[in-house]
């Protein structure tokens, strides 16, 4: 076997640190997946400040992905809009649910008309003290299809998280919108400041969760369910891509969700106020990564982790039978 020379070896430990940190300040790529077995439109929005991707709204159809880019620092949400037509010749049109109302396929710096399901990220800067991705699943702005987030390949907690409940099965009658395509939140639905996190209830000590937003949180326990609920509803994650899918697969669940409930206005201080919910545990325990958090991206993480000390111990072996 040939000695390393001082330049190779100098080499090889250039590669294998940039190997390291390049993927901590290359920001994060999002990949959306179609598992619905209808069309879904979805629609990118960045924050203020954030750079375009490279569409702000699309088609998917069934089974199908498209992935994007977004550099280090990016802040934004993603959606799916359903029920849409769009002219063939003019590229004019609208969505039933979520549209953004641009009047068009891409959205263009226009949000989510509600109820949206959201998923809302924002990617660390790369620097030591923001390297860490923040996301959630909310339904603040109500539901409108079944969502889930998932970590790829990052450090950290990386959980997933999600609604995969089809919240418009079980969605209260005053909160429904027509026969069943999306279910508002109690602020879209009523306006009141109580709801809606406003005026005297703006601030996590006046603002409780309501009876309509308990509904939410017993069925998607990880997802945003009003404006404070932030305890159980943000994810963060290094280093990591992120997977968005419409429509996860789901088991046969049978139950008082396939009929309209009718919830009684006002809040609840956890009790359900008497009304027959499901166990939040029933519905996600069919989900081992999203109960136990052992999913494929901690199993990547310590595979980087492992491939990492074999290099430095390869190295340093050759080096000191080149000595």
């Amino acid at each position: 076997m040939e000695p390393l020379s001082s330049s190779s070896s100098s080499l090889y430990m250039t590669s294998l640190i940039l190997l390291v940190i390049c993927r901590g300040t290359s920001g994060a790529t999002f990949t959306l997946i179609n598992r619905c077995d209808y069309l879904v439109w979805p629609g990118i929005l960045a924050n203020a400040g954030s750079t375009k991707l490279d569409s702000t709204g699309f088609e998917l159809p069934p089974g199908g992905s498209k992935s994007f880019q977004a550099p280090s620092g990016w802040s934004g949400r993603f959606w799916g809009r359903t029920g849409c037509s769009f002219d063939m010749n003019t590229g004019q049109g609208s969505c039933a649910t979520a549209d953004c109302g641009s009047n068009q396929l891409e959205c263009n710096g226009a949000g989510a008309t509600p109820p949206a399901t959201l998923a809302e990220f924002t990617i660390g800067s790369g620097t030591d003290s923001h390297n860490q991705d923040f996301y959630d699943v909310s339904l603040v702005d109500g539901y409108n299809l079944p969502m889930i987030v998932e970590a790829n390949g990052g450090s950290g907690m990386c959980a997933s998280t999600g609604c995969v409940t089809d919240l418009n099965r079980m969605c209260p009658s005053e909160l429904r919108v027509g026969d069943g395509q999306a279910c508002k939140s109690a602020c879209e639905a009523f306006g009141s400041p109580e709801y809606c996190c406003s005026g005297a209830y703006g601030s996590p000590a006046t603002c409780k969760p309501s009876v309509y937003s308990e509904v939410f949180k017993s069925a998607c326990p990880r997802s945003y369910s009003y404006a404070y609920d932030d305890a159980t509803s943000t994810f963060t994650c290094t280093g990591a891509d992120y997977t968005i899918t419409f429509c996860p697969s789901l088991p046969s669940q049978k139950s008082s969700r396939d009929s309209p409930m009718s919830m009684t206005t006002g809040t609840t201080d956890g009790s359900g106020s008497g009304s027959q919910q499901e166990n939040p545990t029933s519905l996600t325990s069919w989900l081992p990564s999203f109960v136990t958090g052992d999913s494929s991206t901690i199993t990547s993480h310590f595979a980087m982790q492992f491939t990492l000390i074999a290099s430095l111990i390869l190295f340093y072996t050759l080096s000191f039978l080149h000595f």
